[in-house]
């Protein structure tokens, strides 16, 4: 560890220029002198990714459970994922969490006029756990989710927050279907049980966010039109510091920097190729947005490390499909339309295909955890320091039921995961009662109760003899 004696760069450091504000990741020069990492930030707040997918899942009906489509078929840590949607996190299993077969009461229908309304409640219950009201007027009402309560407590300190991203389109207003406002398929934040937070889909509005790249669109435009990176706006600045650095600490700021300007490239070629006027896949999105889902995934997930390695931000919710979606998605071998595909009719081949979809998107997953264990910070790698839950608030999509959904946890969370291990719940389990735990393990120990809970879910390992199906 490189040590500047006697003066050390405050961590809440930034680079300002015209329209620009970069704040840099953690070096060694921001440890006072003779300190070490662990007595500089003792309590260093674990980092939240929350991410939805729609439409639940092959492995939640008895065919799909039967063959391990989503859960593996072992408990405990002895588990296969080979056969199942999860395979591709195998080389994360010592820091992946399987919860299985818990259930959103809050998400079904409670009276008659609710039913069939699945896919317009269901993203609203997701990290809230609460029945939305079902209106199409401006009186919605849902409950405040996880991540919020979470930021809340401990992202205050922070110059944001919390983020909120998206893949697919958002902002459509009023009734959606079925008595239900569109904003509840909008999003999966809710500040307040009244107050839903808007998503972020173009990849450039959440760059230009995290690092000042203008202070008005009018600043914002000029500076594309003059082929500047917003790095271009600091150069002096990031010279100075540089002198002032030791040999490790200029590689880390340079490789930060570097991730920084290749994340800016990535998105100025996305737009340059939009506004060529070659037809589009997805001509409604902005010109930031790719047309391909693995490119416009992969650039959220490195602008959430970028975020969580320069702490602009502890805090993210990621909802990478909206309900009812007909997006086909060829990468995946399966040409059927997502939506369709979902109501496969007990049929075992189109129950098949589904289940090839789940493992496709799921495979979007290791590119995240993949960087963020790239990532140090401090002298631990961000992996070790971030949760990252993954699941859906439907079961059987055919049916549109709730129950027994998907639902992974990834990351250390500071130690505070053991990994390596697969819970399978109770019948009737909430999810409710997997997240009030994921809230205690993040630092809100004081909460008791969270949406329909009954109490918190043993997230502890069993012994080795108790393993098994």
């Amino acid at each position: 560890m490189d040590i500047i004696t006697g003066k050390h760069i405050p961590r809440r450091t930034f680079l300002r220029g015209v329209g620009a504000t970069v704040a840099l990741p953690m070096l060694d020069a921001m440890v006072p002198a003779g300190r070490l990492w662990g007595s500089i930030r003792p309590a260093d707040p674990t980092r939240l990714i929350a991410i939805e997918m729609v439409h639940g899942a092959a492995g939640s009906t008895a065919y799909g459970a039967s063959r391990g489509y989503w859960s593996p078929l072992q408990t405990g840590r002895d588990f296969d994922l080979s056969t199942g949607a999860l395979a591709s996190l195998e080389p994360f299993r010592d820091r992946l969490t399987i919860i299985s077969d818990t259930d959103i009461e809050a998400a079904e229908a409670r009276i008659p006029k609710e039913i069939g309304g699945d896919h317009f409640r269901s993203s609203a219950t997701f990290l809230t756990q609460s029945h939305p009201r079902q209106t199409e007027g401006s009186d919605i009402r849902a409950g405040t989710s996880m991540d919020q309560l979470y930021a809340q407590r401990f992202g205050q300190d922070t110059p944001i927050p919390s983020m909120q991203l998206c893949i697919e389109n958002v902002d459509q207003s009023g009734g959606c279907a079925y008595g239900y406002a569109c904003v509840y398929t909008d999003t999966i934040s809710w500040k307040s049980p009244t107050e839903p937070l808007p998503m972020i889909r173009d990849p450039r509005v959440a760059f230009d966010q995290l690092f000042g790249a203008g202070g008005s669109a009018e600043e914002r435009a000029a500076r594309r039109r003059a082929n500047r990176s917003v790095l271009d706006f600091i150069a002096g600045r990031i010279g100075e510091l540089r002198r002032e650095l030791g040999p490790v600490d200029v590689r880390r700021l340079d490789r930060y920097l570097d991730n920084v300007r290749e994340i800016e490239r990535r998105i100025e070629r996305v737009e340059t190729q939009n506004r060529s006027g070659e037809e589009r896949a997805l001509p409604e999105a902005p010109a930031g947005v790719p047309d391909s889902f693995v490119e416009h995934v992969q650039l959220m997930f490195d602008l959430q490390a970028l975020a969580f390695e320069s702490d602009m931000t502890r805090v993210f919710s990621f909802k990478l499909g909206r309900d009812s979606s007909a997006r086909v998605f060829p990468e995946s071998g399966v040409d059927k339309p997502f939506h369709p595909a979902s109501h496969h009719g007990a049929d075992e081949e189109n129950i098949d295909d589904f289940a090839q979809i789940n493992r496709f998107h799921v495979s979007m997953v290791p590119y995240l955890l993949e960087r963020l264990r790239n990532t140090m910070d401090g002298d631990t790698d961000l992996l070790e320091k971030t949760m990252v839950i993954y699941g859906s608030p439907m079961g059987d999509p055919n049916v549109h039921n709730h129950k027994r959904c998907p639902l992974f946890v990834a990351g250390g969370a500071n130690g505070k995961l053991d990994g390596g291990l697969h819970v399978r719940a109770a019948p009737g389990t909430p999810m409710a009662n997997a997240l009030l735990s994921l809230m205690h393990a993040l630092g809100l120990e004081d909460v008791e109760r969270f949406g329909d809970s009954t109490g918190a879910l043993s997230l502890a390992a069993p012994d080795a003899s108790a393993a098994g199906s």
